[in-house]
């Protein structure tokens, strides 16, 4: 089964009419319109408070954030060739099977979908809050002492750490191993 996603659809218009503009040999140019400019860029969109409308909840998902979620009768029961059931029990499973899940997703949305939406509107508001307030002053300080840290850190390596790794480094030149596998017979 094709999914709707692939579809394409196609205007045309079989008018004869001669509003069309010609080029030097007669042929028809068809000029296309010119598509709406985006919504960022019209000047609707330069007011401060947007108005919500009907429009925006046309597209639901406009960046396809769930289409895992896209579940039809064939994704979840099929029959193979060689075993059929009745055609009026496929029908009736397949009706019972779609109206169930809209209306068990119907049900459960009318229950969950406004105090869901609350809470994850809170719980994104309160990450807003702290990656504002409290992680980013945290971040600009740790780059603003970070150079006096790193030059006290590297001075720390160079006076203690340094002299005692590179004196035990000297002791352990002096040794060297030399194995041996003993052979009895």
């Amino acid at each position: 089964m094709m999914s709707d996603e692939y579809l394409v659809e196609c205007n045309i218009d079989d008018d004869d009419d001669d509003d069309d503009p010609e080029d030097e040999e007669g042929m028809r140019l068809y000029l296309a319109p010119h598509p709406p400019p985006p919504p960022q860029f019209s000047s609707s969109s330069l007011s401060v408070t947007p108005e919500p409308s009907l429009q925006h909840f046309d597209t639901r998902d406009p960046y396809g954030v769930n289409k895992h979620l896209k579940v039809e009768f064939s994704d979840v029961l099929a029959e193979p060739v060689s075993t059929h059931t009745y055609d009026r029990v496929w029908v009736y499973s397949s009706i019972g099977f779609e109206s169930a899940r809209i209306w068990s997703y119907r049900c459960l949305t009318v229950l969950c979908a406004v105090p869901v939406s609350l809470l994850s509107g809170c719980l994104f508001a309160l990450l807003a809050c702290l990656h504002i307030w409290c992680v980013m002053p945290c971040i600009q300080v740790c780059h603003t002492c970070l150079p006096c840290l790193r030059s006290l850190w590297m001075s720390v390596v160079n006076i203690f750490i340094t002299p005692f790794c590179e004196s035990i480094s000297r002791c352990y030149t002096g040794i060297f191993l030399a194995l041996s596998k003993d052979i009895k017979t």
